[in-house]
């Protein structure tokens, strides 16, 4: 029986060991080797001391030194030629002790044949059969006990410092990425956490344990971890996040606030920074989108692409998706100063990309004619717009001017400089618009397509293969002026969390989504037509908000409460991305659509839009107002001034 001050004195004493082991987390190689050629040595000298007392072989020990000598030196060559110390102990694999069992076997079999060809010499007999078989069992015993033991010590050291450093948590899953997951946080001394366990999807036995740790199931895990150990950190696999089943799971972590961290994809698993705590954007319903990557590569391979709004939310996650590709030169344009100079910043250290960072307006035919001249890109993806409903509502004259003339500018320049591919961001807005906005954007889908069709029509592109392509989608999540960076102020700031409608409902997709649909778009276009994205299923804003909250680990209209505001000027309860007259069918990536839009005339556009410039040089904003809806007769204002415009 150990007396408390024994076990004081032998836990300082272990904490010291395990102190000196983390400041040496290998064993040197030469170390290795050398413990190896010993144990092997050892072995050699215990088989002759069995066939001496045990059989009685009075020839065992019979010029025994230089018998020691040949069998280091064999077990020397054998190990160099297998690489047995290629491996660290600690990380030692199945495939590394069978190079060791194997090294061992030849080893012996050599020492056979070299004892057998100088038999006169060495006394050969079945003895020394025996003796070598006795080596070769014991050697490969002890090394193998010796790596074990090691590697255990090593993991209880491990296991020792990651107990001490952190917050513990619990992992989702016990398949062998979450088992890779699980090793990588205890290698890492930085970060902040500490596996307590993994939580089994399915039932599993009692007592039973990984890497040292217990399994969990999902049913009771409340009651054994949870409320009995008061862990409330639960590792989940962003994967797992997107299905419905096990997404009513995390919401009921959540209910119990529990927090929730999302591991990095099986691609980026090897960085253990990437480990986050859960957006909203996590729980959107929708597998993650998958693109054909590869294709898009060969296609941008040597091009010099030209991105218009490059500093906005859409403008510079093209950008960072572009990097991927090995591109001549990026061009990035923008109004904006300070966020075109952050991306510049950002590129500077993320990318080997050339880029050149433009402070330059698409209204300005002029300005862009030049960076067309100077540059001459082969792509340009147009995502530069005025995009805020409310704001456009006050100042149609300005969305005019950005939305429909910067449109216009930049794809006449596209074609007077023999662009090949020409991509503009679209809205689904633009569909039965109800606002200002909306339907600028209309109008600009009109012109590009109506150009692009006539362009086929009169062969103007027959050596220069122009391709204008449009591309719609609704809502991004974190976008600049979407409601989760307004909700997550107001949250922070003790609420309240204002909605404008409690049925209020849009289609929502993440930035990166968003964005990789886009330059896949462009990869598919033939010209002319118009993509719509799938966008998942559609979220109630409200209910957004609600998870938000809880998100926080607050309980919605007990701590935050919501307020309902009103729809604001051009607003409206649902939004289609398709007009009811339009229909679509899929492409190859079945998340893309190509829709069935009408057809306009160029020249009857050219009438339209000399029209609407007329207007808006006197800055009359119902006249302007008035022109977008003969432009556009779908165009019906909602909760807006031009209402009366309506029912004329």
């Amino acid at each position: 029986m150990f007396t408390k001050d024994k076990k004081e004195k032998l836990t300082i004493f272990m904490s010291n060991i395990l102190k000196k082991v983390q400041k040496f987390p290998f064993l040197p190689r030469k170390i290795i080797f050398a413990i190896e050629i010993f144990f092997v040595a050892l072995s050699f000298f215990l088989s002759c001391s069995i066939l001496k007392t045990l059989l009685n072989d009075q020839t065992a020990f019979y010029f025994f030194y230089i018998k020691t000598v040949i069998c280091i030196a064999m077990a020397g060559f054998f190990f160099f030629i297998f690489n047995t110390d290629s491996e660290f102990y600690r990380f030692s694999s199945f495939r590394n002790v069978v190079k060791m069992f194997i090294s061992l076997f030849f080893t012996h079999v050599f020492l056979l044949l070299f004892f057998y060809v100088f038999t006169d010499i060495f006394r050969f007999s079945n003895y020394t059969i025996a003796g070598l078989i006795i080596s070769y069992l014991i050697s490969a015993c002890i090394i193998l006990f010796f790596r074990a033991m090691i590697r255990l010590f090593y993991d209880f050291a491990v296991r020792h410092n990651a107990q001490k450093k952190g917050t513990p948590l619990l992992i989702y899953g016990i398949d062998a990425v979450h088992i890779g997951i699980a090793q990588m946080i205890r290698l890492n001394e930085r970060f902040p956490y500490n596996v307590a366990g993994f939580i089994a999807r399915a039932p599993v036995p009692a007592h039973h344990r990984i890497l040292g740790t217990p399994v969990y199931s999902a049913e009771d895990v409340y009651n054994k971890v949870i409320t009995a150990k008061g862990i409330k950190t639960v590792l989940v696999r962003a994967e797992d996040l997107h299905s419905v089943k096990k997404r009513a799971l995390f919401r009921r972590f959540i209910e119990h606030k529990i927090n929730i961290l999302s591991m990095p994809a099986i691609e980026s698993v090897n960085d253990i920074q990437k480990i986050r705590k859960i957006h909203i954007e996590d729980l959107l319903g929708r597998n993650p989108i998958k693109t054909d990557v590869t294709s898009i590569g060969m296609n941008m391979k040597g091009k010099t692409v030209l991105i218009t709004g490059a500093a906005g939310s859409i403008g510079s996650e093209i950008v960072r998706q572009l990097c991927r590709f090995d591109l001549k030169l990026l061009i990035l344009v923008d109004m904006a100063e300070t966020p075109l100079h952050q991306l510049s910043l950002d590129l500077n250290d993320s990318t080997l990309i050339p880029f050149v960072p433009l402070i330059a307006d698409v209204r300005n035919k002029n300005k862009m004619d030049h960076i067309f001249d100077r540059f001459k890109p082969q792509c340009v993806f147009h995502a530069a717009a005025y995009k805020h409903v409310p704001l456009m509502e006050k100042y149609p004259c300005e969305a005019v001017f950005t939305n429909v003339f910067g449109t216009k500018v930049m794809a006449d320049l596209a074609v007077a400089h023999g662009v090949e591919c020409f991509v503009m961001i679209s809205t689904d807005k633009a569909v039965n618009p109800s606002n200002v906005m909306g339907a600028s954007k209309r109008i600009a889908e009109i012109y590009i397509q109506s150009l692009s069709a006539f362009l086929k029509k009169e062969h103007v592109t027959s050596d220069s293969p122009l391709r204008f392509i449009t591309t719609r989608f609704g809502n991004v999540l974190g976008s600049s002026g979407s409601v989760i960076p307004r909700f997550a102020r107001q949250i922070a700031e003790g609420g309240p969390v204002t909605v404008t409608h409690p049925e209020i409902i849009r289609y929502f997709m993440t930035i990166p989504e968003a964005c990789s649909l886009v330059l896949e778009a462009g990869n598919l276009g033939k010209g002319g037509e118009v993509f719509v994205f799938d966008m998942g299923e559609s979220v109630k804003i409200k209910d957004m908000a609600e998870e938000m909250i809880r998100l926080s680990g607050l309980e919605p209209y007990k701590d935050i409460n919501i307020i309902y505001t009103g729809l604001r000027p051009g607003e409206k309860l649902h939004e289609e991305l398709l007009h009811e007259k339009e229909n679509a069918e899929t492409v190859q990536n079945k998340k893309i659509m190509v829709g069935k839009v009408r057809e306009y005339d160029y020249n009857q556009v050219s009438e339209w839009f000399e029209k609407l410039r007329l207007a808006t040089e006197t800055y009359d904003e119902m006249e302007i107002v008035k022109i977008m809806k003969e432009i556009v007769p779908e165009f019906i204002s909602n909760n807006s001034e031009y209402e009366t415009l309506d029912n004329l």
